[in-house]
């Protein structure tokens, strides 16, 4: 098979040991910037990339996309080089921050990005007029960039980047600026391209969205890939979590031999009852503990299956990674 021709079974993203140093002070000096990351983004997923400030982030995108190249490594896309043209072409990115012409219309300017995308006549109006409506844009079509607000910019970075219909979408922050009703559309946007088959990489700090967005996440920490897994994985915590009310103020005799810990008192009444949670390890001491509570009549609020959020592992994950 040509070097320059997409494999069907290829990770959309497939990075070994991908290093970059920058030369600082006359050379004198230097900077890794990005320090032996191996990553895998599988083709038809949605993945999200994440890490503070300085952490990378961007200079890894920049060797994804060609625009700096590795000291050490090497990073495929769909299976080619990322520095040859090739390996470009079923790629569109949203720039964090992009800059337009402001005397484009919307219109114009994704015209003439399509005439760079290689579109022309009626197949390029049509495909303009397709992503105007994917992003709620069309009506806004005719106004000059100039007028745009910082989200209707967005809105149109993102409907630029699709115009060539690619096999992976990398955005970064594309709900930087965006109200809480367009970053839910946003949000549906890219899981009906996903469901499409098209890849989605987001570089974001908005973890609350990557959580509802990705399905894998990797976290950046000065360089170094510290954690990667899906979010499913990462966030889950073994065991249950149960809200009980006794009405008599103390637990069932023989609780303390089936939970994980003391239950511990949330609120206490003035009529003697008491307000409890409860956490137990695993499905089959749930039911045991459910089955005791209901024979000595406590009240069972609620039952939930423990987890963690996104931000805690991250938080966890660079604070660690700074030890």
């Amino acid at each position: 098979m040509d070097i320059h021709t997409p494999r069907a079974d290829a990770p959309a993203i497939e990075t070994q040991g991908l290093d970059k140093l920058y030369k600082l002070a006359l050379g004198r000096r230097t900077l890794r910037a990005v320090s032996a990351v191996s990553l895998r983004v599988p083709a038809g997923s949605t993945f999200g990339l994440l890490g503070p400030n300085g952490a990378g982030k961007t200079t890894l995108v920049k060797m994804l996309l060609g625009m700096t190249a590795p000291t050490a490594g090497t990073a495929r896309i769909f299976g080619i080089d990322c520095r040859q043209r090739q390996a470009r072409l079923r790629v569109g990115y949203l720039p964090e921050n992009g800059r337009y012409p402001g005397h484009h219309t919307g219109r114009s300017l994704l015209q003439f990005q399509g005439r760079l995308c290689g579109l022309r006549g009626t197949d390029l109006e049509r495909r303009v007029d397709e992503v105007l409506a994917l992003v709620s844009m069309r009506e806004w079509g005719f106004l000059r960039l100039a007028k745009y607000s910082k989200g209707m910019l967005q809105r149109i970075g993102i409907a630029q980047a699709l115009l060539h219909r690619p096999a992976l979408l990398m955005l970064d922050e594309p709900s930087d600026g965006v109200d809480p009703v367009g970053r839910n559309q946003i949000r549906d946007l890219l899981l009906n391209l996903n469901a499409s088959g098209v890849t989605v990489f987001l570089n974001s700090h908005l973890l609350a969205e990557v959580e509802q967005s990705c399905r894998d996440v990797a976290i950046l920490h000065r360089g170094r890939l510290l954690l990667s897994g899906s979010v499913k994985d990462l966030t889950h915590r073994a065991g249950y979590t149960i809200h009980c009310e006794s009405p008599k103020g103390d637990l069932p005799r023989g609780l303390d031999h089936l939970v994980n810990a003391p239950p511990h008192a949330l609120h206490k009444y003035p009529d003697g009852r008491v307000r409890w949670l409860v956490e137990v390890a695993d499905l089959d001491l749930l039911n045991a503990v459910i089955d005791l509570l209901r024979r000595r009549h406590s009240q069972i609020e609620t039952v939930e299956k423990n987890k963690t959020t996104l931000e805690q592992v991250f938080l966890d994950a660079v604070r660690d990674g700074a030890r």
